[in-house]
């Protein structure tokens, strides 16, 4: 697992691989995109004051890392059998940390249409499940892992003061359509925004609906960019991802001259160029709101 860039899948099938990993006796999924190699624990090196989900720190090729608990993060009991812990060593929304979990088990090749959202009656407002996978007749969770991030730096969330840099803001009528899975971050990017002057915004919890809804526009006989004028995605979203959605407009005779910016915790440049094949204007990485509203106010028809 040291260099996984050789089973990344190609860009815009609405597919993903995800490695299996348990806490206790359940199973969870993490993307393989997030993941730099899986090690065997290291001595932890205990930091004064941390977080309680924060175990400590590691050093791993001279680099120093968090190591974060992923049992205490969601509430689960301590490992039974520490000597078969693993250590998942992750990359994602501009920084490196390290997932203390319990076992890691296989990869599963599987397309986002196999996730299903979870419910809100067991989801409810503070869970970090992003996703339900049926397989095998078991089921994986997908957890969050930038909600557990969050929770325990909200620095590294996306923060409406980071447009103060930006000053005085002109209120915009552009239509926006935003694909983002995650309520948290909808109300985020939308108070940010609205922050920015962009007070007409579309959101959509997944690429399909997103892409539903601008190819009804076209269908019901209206030219797309007087209706909307730019389209935002995330990349990670059941039914269907980011890549695959800006995929299917760029491919679409009446859809490929509206502008897509993806906004991603997944921008890294090892995975830049993912975006540029299946045709994205921009790309930003999640938490960089500001450089999005610029990028918004560069490509908006």
């Amino acid at each position: 697992m040291e260099n996984n860039k050789g089973i990344l899948l190609e860009s815009g099938t609405n597919e993903l691989e995800i490695v299996e990993f348990g806490i206790g006796p359940n199973k969870f999924g993490i993307n393989v995109i997030k993941v730099r190699e899986i090690i065997n624990p290291v001595s932890v090196t205990q930091v004064p004051h941390a977080h309680p989900h924060v175990q400590g720190i590691i050093e791993l090729r001279g680099e120093v890392l968090p190591v974060v608990d992923v049992a205490k993060a969601i509430g689960f009991p301590p490992s039974e059998t520490p000597e078969k812990d693993k250590f998942i060593v992750t990359e994602f929304n501009q920084q490196k940390i390290v997932f203390h979990v319990h076992s890691v088990s296989q990869i599963h090749r599987i397309s986002w249409e196999q996730i299903e959202k979870p419910a809100e009656m067991y989801q409810g407002s503070e869970s970090q499940i992003i996703g339900v996978i049926k397989l095998n007749g078991e089921m994986i969770l997908l957890l969050d892992f930038e909600k557990i991030v969050v929770e325990i730096n909200p620095n590294t969330g996306i923060n409406i003061n980071r447009l103060k840099k930006l000053g005085e803001r002109e209120r915009s009528n552009k239509h926006l359509v935003v694909a983002e899975d995650s309520p948290l971050l909808r109300k985020l990017i939308q108070d940010t925004l609205e922050e920015a002057g962009y007070m007409n915004i579309e959101f959509f919890e997944n690429g399909k609906d997103a892409f539903t809804y601008l190819e009804n526009i076209v269908q019901n006989g209206k030219v797309i960019d007087k209706e909307v004028q730019l389209v935002i995605t995330d990349i990670e979203m059941p039914q269907m991802d980011g890549h695959h959605l800006t995929k299917k407009v760029k491919e679409h005779s009446d859809l490929s001259k509206l502008p897509v910016i993806i906004f991603s915790s997944l921008i890294t440049d090892d995975l830049r160029h993912k975006g540029q094949i299946v045709g994205a204007d921009a790309q930003v990485s999640k938490p960089e709101i500001a450089e999005l509203v610029l990028l918004i106010d560069q490509f908006a028809l």
